[in-house]
């Protein structure tokens, strides 16, 4: 028991290695959160482990800053994106509002349409079955 539990310790040690290597490579900011979702280990493993807190930590310290000229314009930008997006689909969805509205108004009105013609071939069928019983 205590070897399989030590394999499962040394598996999951060279998956958060490898998963640190692939965040590096990839360009990705190295954190406990980024390690634990890309190897699938718990944040207690890593906060736990001797020799990999002390790396994440360094490499999370020593992480390039966020360019502060590019990030407030990538995310005006995301956000003037977001924001165009939804002002478009609040004019489609007016638009079809509006149409549904005005084909439901002309249902209506052919539905009343229906309505009186019956009523008046009704009356004229109770007129001329009561003409027909009179004579």
């Amino acid at each position: 028991m205590v070897a399989a539990a030590k394999s499962r310790s040394t598996r999951k040690t060279a998956d958060a290695e490898q998963a640190i290597r692939r965040l590096l490579k990839r360009g990705e900011r190295v954190t406990f959160q980024a390690v634990q979702r890309e190897a699938g280990v718990s944040h207690a493993f890593l906060y736990n482990h001797a020799e990999l807190r002390p790396r994440i930590e360094r490499l999370r310290a020593t992480a390039r800053p966020v360019d502060a000229a590019t990030a407030p314009d990538s995310d005006n930008t995301l956000i003037h994106t977001l924001s165009q997006q939804i002002i478009e689909l609040k004019k489609q969805h007016r638009t079809e509002v509006r149409a549904l509205r005005d084909a439901l108004e002309q249902a209506h009105g052919e539905n009343l349409d229906l309505r009186r013609q019956l009523t008046r071939q009704g009356t004229a069928t109770n007129h001329i079955a009561s003409i027909a019983e009179t004579s």
